[in-house]
């Protein structure tokens, strides 16, 4: 009798946190990036520290499915003191007989401070994979996160994950 409570408590603990939609991420890979040039910065006018900040990076795929790869990408984002919110964003993967191209669909930033001095900025956000082919075929269509962390002046690491629980664009979550 006590088995079966236990195997029930079990199986409807499990199913719950199935269906409460629990992300499961599966790990595409690792860029280090670097900025190209200088990162555009435009003030909008109403207070100090509010402004649109415009950045052309290039990326190298260090492990993952993307070690090998070359990712040329741009972002622009919003920053109100401290605080970013990107608005647009993605770029081109080309990797050994094989290319994808990714867009940001939302994501947020913050400064990060190091001895009292600012060392880059971290961002996390969402994505997709609008085109993929040839050895990225896979990737065609498939949700993605992205978390990028600084890795010294004009430096960053860019880790990209697929969220297999949004599916794939224009495929329902089954």
């Amino acid at each position: 009798m006590d088995k079966r409570i236990i195997v029930t408590v079990v199986c409807s603990t499990l199913g719950l946190i199935n269906a409460s939609g629990f992300a499961l991420a599966e790990t595409v890979g690792r860029y280090d990036c670097s900025v190209i040039g200088t990162a555009s910065l435009d003030p909008i006018g109403d207070k100090d520290g509010h402004g649109l900040a415009t950045v052309q990076y290039s990326c190298f795929g260090v492990e993952g499915m993307l070690k090998g790869a070359l990712y040329s990408g741009s972002s622009t984002s919003e920053w109100d003191g401290p605080q970013g919110t990107y608005l647009s964003g993605g770029g081109i993967v080309r990797a050994a007989g094989g290319l994808a191209v990714t867009q940001l669909t939302e994501g947020v930033g913050s400064a990060v401070m190091k001895d009292g001095k600012p060392a880059g900025r971290e961002a996390s956000g969402k994505g997709l994979f609008k085109f993929a082919s040839g050895t990225l075929a896979a990737l065609s269509g498939k949700a993605l996160r992205f978390e990028a962390k600084p890795a010294g002046f004009n430096r960053f690491s860019l880790e990209v994950t697929t969220d297999t629980e949004a599916g794939t664009i224009g495929k329902s979550k089954e």
